[in-house]
This record gives structure tokens, sequence and C-alpha cells, in this order.
């Protein structure tokens, strides 16, 4: 497994990027640019990380190309194919973003996000950013999220079938899968699921944790890795069966600091576990 961060860390030039980055334990990172940037600087980042080995995981799109407004979902098509084809120039693993809600909130639940209408907008969505952006060393993929399509493994494997496009894969956030106490505690046989029905479509992963809230009524809270129950060790053996080099992505912490108490915890328990931690 190759160890990363969604964030880019504070850092003045991209060799100094890319050396943190290194000298953390990192393996693979989050492209921090986008598609906007100058030819220039995406080179530059390009370089810096392939002079200390570093594996390009994600270049992340992160809108809504599904939105009801007209500007809006527009302006989202239009970054979602600049950023898969960034994702594509540069050899990123994948570009990766979210189906889309149909809601004011980009990434919001709505009782809509569910109906069969929108099933066929998100279907129509993947299949016009991938012919538009017309890769050939990388892959669109969208990560799984509780309140929209697709929201679980059984909807994924759909997805795939149904966009059926050669360069649509799979980013596998796990923790987003959870969603009941029989996934929470049989989050193991969940996993299993998981990577039985798209192992081998799985091009990235976001690793985190989750823990059971003691309120009423059930309630999930998404927290950093070892806060939670999640059996981690198992989640990355899965993921190295995919690919021996496969990314796994720390996210949504609150801090630098708290980036670096991450990654220096997950790359200890890992290798404890017998897990060839590359970097």
């Amino acid at each position: 497994m190759r160890i990363g961060l969604s964030s880019s860390l504070e850092h003045d030039n991209p060799g100094q990027w890319a050396r943190r980055m290194k000298e953390l334990g990192c393996g693979a990172v989050v492209f921090p640019v986008d598609y906007t940037a100058s030819e220039e600087l995406v080179n530059a980042y390009v370089q810096a990380a392939g002079e200390e080995g570093l594996v390009i995981a994600e270049v992340g799109a992160w809108c809504n190309p599904l939105a009801a407004d007209k500007q809006e979902r527009q302006a989202a098509m239009e970054r979602c194919v600049g950023q898969l084809k960034l994702a594509d120039r540069i050899g990123a693993a994948c570009c990766v973003n979210i189906t889309g809600s149909c809601g004011s909130r980009w990434d919001g639940a709505y009782p809509g996000n569910f109906t069969q209408e929108h099933w066929k907008k998100t279907v129509r969505s993947i299949k016009e950013i991938i012919d538009r952006a017309e890769p050939e060393n990388t892959f669109y993929t969208v990560e799984p999220m509780p309140w929209m399509a697709p929201a679980n493994p059984e909807e994924y494997a759909a997805l795939l079938a149904e966009v059926d496009r050669k360069h649509f894969g799979v980013h596998m956030d796990l923790a987003n899968w959870i969603t009941s106490p029989e996934k929470y505690f049989g989050n193991e046989a969940f996993m299993e699921t998981c990577f039985d029905r798209l192992g081998s479509y799985i091009k990235s992963c976001h690793i985190k944790d989750v823990c059971l809230q003691e309120e009423f009524t059930f309630q999930l809270k998404e927290v950093a890795c070892g806060e939670g129950i999640l059996n981690l060790e198992k989640y990355a053996r899965l993921a190295e069966k995919v690919n021996p080099e496969m990314p796994m992505i720390i996210e949504h912490l609150h801090s630098d600091s708290e980036y670096l108490q991450s990654v220096a915890y997950l790359k200890e328990r890992m290798e404890k576990a017998g897990l060839q931690v590359i970097n």
C-alpha cells in the first residue's frame, strides 16, 4: 500500500511539497493544483513527485455535474472534463468526484437522489465526461456516498455496467458505505463483499474510521484512523490483493498537525500488522 494525504500541507514550492510528503512516509499524493494551473506549474509538481518516487493517486473534481441550476451544472461538467484530462496527462491513477445531488447542496442528501430519473442523469453525465475527455491513461471514478448513488457495492456494479466505458473505474471509500448496524458491526464481512464485487475496478481508496455515537437514534461519526472500530488492516489487505501499491488516502482532518499524527499512526499500525507500506 501507499499512504497519502488529501491535504497538500503548507508548502512554498513543488519540491518542498514532494520532499515533505516523502519524509512523512507517504508513497502517494493527491495532486495539489487543478486544470486551470499553468502548464509550467503542473509540470513542476509532476516532476517533483516523480523525483521522490510518489504516485499521483487522485485528481479531485469535487463538484456537482447534476446540479439543478443550469449554469452550475455546465460549470461542473467543464470542471470534470478538465480534471479528467489533467489526470490523464499527468498519469494519475484516477480522477475522482461524487455522482452529484439533485438539490442545492452539491453533496447533499435528498429523496430525489434515489429516483430513476436521477439515476439516468447520473449515467448520462458520466458517459459525457469520459467521452469528452477521451482518457487513455487514467480512469474517471466516483466516490461512494451514503445518500446518493452508488450507495452500495451492488449499485456501483450496476453503474459500471450501464456506463459501459473502459475508463470508468471505482474509487473506494469504505467508511462512506457504513450506514447501518449490520454494516458497522459486521464491517469485516461488508469489506469482503465490496472487494468481491468491485475489486478489479478499484483505482484508489480513502482510509478513515467510523464510530457509533451514544445518542439516539442510530448515529455514526466519521473519525480519524484508530478512533473507530473498522478493521483497517483487513481493508488494506483486501486493497493490496487488487494492487500491491494501492493508494490509501487519509482525509477530512482539520489541521496539518492532525494529518502528521494520522499518517505516523497509520504507518506504524500497518507495519505492525506485517503490511508493506511503500514510500
